[in-house]
């Protein structure tokens, strides 16, 4: 059943104040310092200075003014920032205060209006078992707005999920490099070789989302659940603490599976939780960029 519009405006609203808040507080000037621009680009042409290289004394406009001038350049500041957010059946799913897909939402929302902050322009695909919505990267509050609505509006999505089929629409569709911020719970198959093609020609930051119930099941006897991409219906005896145990030794076997193909792609990583916030988390991924920045 699709979200009741007025709800969803006021979880818009909600996620914009919090989100803005900590952009102000936290974030602001390190998004800049991260996410550098692509290049540099021609900026003007001055008189030559005693000291400025002479390689970039611009010969065309010497010859015509009769004494030297250099070409002077800036960093090409204007950056591509795509979000691929999951929105399969299983991102509904919380057993705290959030579902992965609100944690999903508050998320974009940070990242985006420091996007926006710097002039950079935002875009999103969300995806399931198919590409369910392509927003084109555009500048400004309204798009970082209508980004948010949209990861919001499809929180209840029971599809399955097609990471690799993300990856090949976003290939496709965006030519030039861009920041792609890969959101997701990777409850999907053998998706690696699609994501080494996108590492290779964007700059890729994998984003687990998940919840603490996943990782460990307490002890509440025989439970009925639901596999919210399928629809099979499970009997669990979270009695036992042998299943409780094996449960979790294979959830942390996966995490760590999937912690190494990132590892061996070369992709950076910040893990969200329903449980906790996230601010900190993004910060230090910021300062971990940086100071390998700083090493090359």
């Amino acid at each position: 059943m699709a979200i009741d519009t007025r709800e969803l405006m006021k979880q818009v609203r909600t996620i914009r104040v919090v989100t803005g808040k900590l952009v102000e507080e936290h974030l602001s000037g390190e998004y800049h310092s991260v996410f550098k621009g692509q290049g540099i680009e021609f900026d003007e042409v001055r008189e030559y200075q005693p000291g400025d290289d002479i390689r970039a004394i611009d010969w065309n406009v010497t010859a015509r003014m009769g004494h030297p001038f250099i070409k002077r350049y800036c960093e090409e500041r204007e950056l591509t920032i795509m979000f691929l957010v999951d929105v399969s059946g299983s991102q509904g799913f919380g057993s705290r205060d959030r579902s992965k897909a609100e944690v999903a939402a508050e998320f974009t929302c940070l990242i985006a209006l420091s996007a926006i902050r710097n002039q950079d322009k935002v875009g999103l695909v969300l995806f399931s078992d198919r590409v369910e919505k392509f927003l084109p990267p555009r500048k400004g509050r309204t798009a970082v707005m209508r980004l948010v609505r949209e990861v919001l509006a499809a929180q209840d999505t029971r599809r399955r999920t097609d990471i690799c089929g993300a990856l090949r629409f976003l290939n496709n569709v965006q030519n030039h490099k861009a920041v792609v911020f890969l959101v997701s719970d990777f409850l999907d198959g053998d998706f690696v070789r699609d994501l080494r093609v996108t590492a290779r020609k964007h700059d890729v930051i994998a984003c687990p989302v998940a919840d603490p119930r996943e990782m460990e099941i307490p002890d509440v006897g025989l439970i009925e659940v639901e596999d919210p991409e399928t629809g099979e219906l499970v009997v669990l005896d979270t009695s036992s603490e042998r299943f409780r145990s094996d449960f979790s030794a294979e959830m942390s076997r996966r995490q760590e599976e999937l912690m190494e193909i990132f590892r061996k792609l070369k992709v950076d990583v910040l893990s969200l939780r329903t449980d906790k916030p996230f601010v900190n988390d993004v910060r230090q991924l910021f300062h971990r960029r940086q100071a390998r920045a700083r090493r090359t």
